[in-house]
């Protein structure tokens, strides 16, 4: 079998149990439409929504309420709204300088496909926003291909209200496959005014070095401690909906409609926690050295290379694996140097140079840079250099030890008089 073949039997075989999985949950609303004797009783497997007319035609519309009372693993969804109106302007880099909870709609599509080409659509599309009285999901199905045009003119009114969008990865893949959806129809697309913050990058800052993965699923399971039960796996999903187009059955899409709003309050509920260390990185109750030193990174990117000197002296001190200590020593005796602190960043390498570790010859490097040019010790430089190259040679290292032995060959000695 080649390893296609394998793969497309794989994919078959998952597609396989997750059909068997929705059988097996909503049988019991299967049997039971089966049971009527009525030929005009509703499916009672529908989906329950609104049809809406637009001038385009009709689509299906769901709403879905998680009231403010109640919790999303560790996260207050009352607490949405309180957060305050410049929570984003640092982690946009200034750009959503001032807009309140209920001007941010949350979005996250499902497609027909993962390239996000032309021939992909996204038949669901959920919008999620914070009310006084909890926060909303809006979904826009398209129960046909017939259906997009009205899919597209709703969800662009809906979003009218809004002046920030925030998704997970929308930047790179749900915004441009909308915007292609809108101009293949000749429409105007909704995001032009709106000011766009994506939190996939502040989220992987913070929590890349400490988790194996950024998946939004992941990150909704380690940071809010919320476990899915039965959810569809994403790459499944424009398995479904074609399913659906073909048999019309709706049964096992209600996985997907679950699985759409389950992200969106996720993503909404990250969003009271990421920006949050961006905002006032000194004060952030952070637990995890990990999470200190991404900060860090980007505090420096920025160009507080005070805040992220503080910061990675933190990280040290919560402490890190070996690997990312060591990494983040090296980095710290660089914005030591930088902010002109030469004894502190002296003192690193050398903790840097007495240990077996990746960065040891280039600590080693360092010190010999020191000894030749400010301490005028060419002795210790030389035995810096030497101890260097044999860790890990280079030929800028062989060229300053031969400097270095040339100069103290031809060194005059000091004459008493």
């Amino acid at each position: 079998m080649s390893d296609l073949e394998q793969q497309l039997a794989e994919l078959r075989a998952r597609v396989k149990r997750v059909a068997a999985a929705c059988d097996q949950k909503y049988a019991a609303c299967d049997r039971k439409y089966a049971a009527s004797d009525k030929k005009d009783a509703p499916r009672l497997y529908e989906i329950s929504g609104d049809e809406v007319e637009t001038a385009y035609g009709k689509h299906l519309e769901r709403e879905t309420l998680y009231a403010a009372h109640r919790r999303h693993g560790s996260a207050d969804i009352g607490a949405l709204s309180e957060l305050p109106r410049d929570l984003l302007a640092a982690l946009s880099a200034g750009a959503i300088a001032d807009a309140g909870p209920e001007e941010w709609a949350f979005l996250d599509t499902e497609t027909t496909g993962l390239a996000g080409d032309t021939g992909t659509c996204a038949f669901l599309v959920g919008v999620g926003r914070v009310t006084p009285g909890g926060f909303r999901v809006r979904q826009f199905f398209m129960r046909d291909y017939s259906e997009e045009a009205s899919q597209l003119e709703a969800l662009a009114r809906h979003l009218e209200p809004f002046r920030v969008v925030i998704t997970y990865n929308g930047r790179a893949f749900d915004q441009p496959l909308l915007e292609t959806r809108y101009r293949m129809h000749r429409a105007r697309a909704p995001f032009t005014r709106m000011e766009h913050l994506d939190l996939l990058y502040g989220a992987r800052r913070l929590w890349k070095l400490r988790l194996e993965s950024c998946r939004l699923v992941d990150l909704e399971s380690q940071v809010l401690g919320v476990e899915r039960q039965g959810d569809i796996p994403g790459a499944l999903i424009p398995y479904v909906y074609f399913e659906y187009l073909r048999s019309r059955q709706t049964t096992r899409l209600l996985p997907v409609f679950e699985h759409n709003t389950l992200d969106i309050l996720t993503l909404a509920c990250l969003t009271g926690i990421v920006p949050h260390a961006f905002r006032d990185p000194a004060n952030v109750p952070l637990r995890h050295g990990s999470e200190m030193v991404g900060l860090a990174r980007w505090l420096q990117a920025t160009g507080d290379l005070e805040g992220a000197r503080a910061m990675l002296r933190r990280g040290v001190d919560a402490g890190l694996s070996d690997e990312l200590l060591f990494r983040a020593l090296w980095d710290l005796a660089h914005l030591e140097r930088k902010l002109e602190a030469e004894d502190a960043a002296l003192a690193v390498w050398q903790d840097l140079a007495s240990a077996k570790n990746p960065f040891r010859a280039r600590a080693l490097e360092e010190l010999a840079k020191h000894h030749e040019h400010r301490a005028k010790d060419r002795a210790a430089a030389l035995r810096c250099t030497r101890a260097a190259r044999a860790i890990e040679d280079s030929e800028q290292l062989a060229r300053r030890e031969a400097r270095l032995v040339r100069q103290l060959s031809t060194a005059r000695p000091r004459v008493l008089l």
